[in-house]
């Protein structure tokens, strides 16, 4: 089956200017629905449809495909509707492509759980729906106004029910769409037909309009980040092993004339580490890298490190048969195209937040921190919390 995710993106925003482009929890507010669909397991495609250069090259990085949106669909009264056509007629012209499904998430609504898209997508498939919305259970009390006065709108003030017996209903809160592509062409409409509705839970159903939204969907990604985090870790931690280039560094390098490098580390790696190793957990650092810099920074902080390494899954292997050390309860910390065997074998994988894409999905945890900017850091306090959680 072939699903379809399209996230409408314009550059424009008249109460909240480049919103698409804000940071919110660390990532530019887009970010986070591009990596929430190519999470999904049943998302066979994600695609933005965007007027603006600097969120086609963000979604590009991010990992999504970009479609070019023409200026006629992305002034500020061009429906959702009209690029999401926009998006499937132009796949359908130039590649002959047709999803079976098409999923629409709104990148101001970047608070979804794990598995909300694929249970919205499972919600239209088991309930033989044409169409999906993701909604909230309201019980609020609505009034609408009535010439200069006020009237109560889904109750009757004068026969006030408890909040238990109300009518069960929703608010459409914006995240997630889910429709068959031929109701969008027929009806010109993200729903009709038999509608169905897939809940979500009072603090996913929060969307970026102004910058207290901004704020506040901040502060609720990075808790919720937090937790699955410390979910993520397992729970005794046998020993943590790092990368260097990307990882305790920024991947920079300043070359002398002599040839010689320096590179940028954090000073509070050293705390970090320093909390970390009183745990007695095992620590080590493997690198590629045959430069000195390596063993020297290795050396400052205390670290065991293996350096000039040519493969080094194998030598992640070797290491665990030394200390038999079983790699299902191991912690690897990386960033590149070297570190995906490695990231692959142990128990828990994580990566820097400025990670290469391409290793972001063997990750179970990617990082607030970029590599250098306090990665390491990070990580020494979510495994000291992780372990002051197991002991007691």
């Amino acid at each position: 089956m072939h699903v379809l995710a399209i996230i409408p993106a314009r550059g424009g925003s008249q109460r909240l200017p480049q919103k698409n482009l804000l940071p919110v929890a660390g990532r530019p507010l887009i970010v986070h629905s591009i990596a929430q669909a190519r999470r999904s397991k049943l998302v066979t495609r994600t695609v933005v449809s965007t007027d603006n250069p600097a969120i086609a090259e963000i979604s590009r990085h991010a990992g999504a495909e970009v479609l070019p949106r023409p200026a006629e669909l992305s002034t500020p009264t061009a429906s959702s509707e009209s690029a999401l056509l926009h998006v499937v007629d132009s796949l359908e012209r130039q590649e002959r492509y047709r999803p079976d499904l098409v999923v629409f998430l709104q990148c101001t609504s970047p608070v979804r759980r794990a598995d909300d898209i694929d249970n919205a997508i499972r919600c239209l498939q088991d309930s033989g729906a044409d169409s999906v919305f993701s909604a909230a259970a309201s019980k609020w009390l609505l009034w609408r106004s009535a010439g200069p006065w006020a009237d109560s709108f889904n109750y009757d003030y004068r026969a006030r029910r408890r909040e238990q017996e109300m009518t069960e209903e929703w608010r459409e809160n914006g995240s997630i769409y889910v429709f068959r592509p031929e109701l969008l062409r027929t009806q010109q409409n993200r729903l009709g037909g038999k509608i169905a509705v897939y809940p979500m839970d009072y603090w996913s159903s929060f969307q970026v309009d102004s910058l207290e939204d901004l704020n506040l969907c901040d502060w609720i990604l990075r808790r919720e980040a937090r937790r699955d985090r410390m979910a993520a870790l397992p729970d005794k931690p046998v020993a943590v092993v790092f990368d260097f280039d990307g990882v305790f560094t920024d991947n920079r390098v300043l070359i002398s004339g002599d040839g010689s490098e320096v590179v940028w580390c954090n000073r509070g790696d050293g705390l970090g580490l320093d909390r970390l190793r009183a745990t007695g957990l095992p620590l080590l650092v493997l690198s590629t890298e045959r430069n000195a810099v390596v063993a020297a920074r290795c050396r400052k902080v205390q670290l065991e490190c293996r350096q000039g390494l040519v493969d080094k899954g194998a030598a992640l292997a070797q290491f665990s048969s030394e200390r038999g050390i079983p790699l299902d309860r191991t912690i690897y910390v990386g960033n590149d195209l070297n570190d995906r065997e490695c990231l692959a074998s142990v128990g828990c994988g994580i990566v820097v937040a400025d990670a290469h894409p391409s290793v972001m999905p063997l990750a179970r945890i990617v990082l607030e921190s970029r590599g250098g900017r306090g990665a390491v850091r990070e990580v020494c306090d979510l495994v000291v919390e992780r372990l002051q959680e197991s002991h007691g």
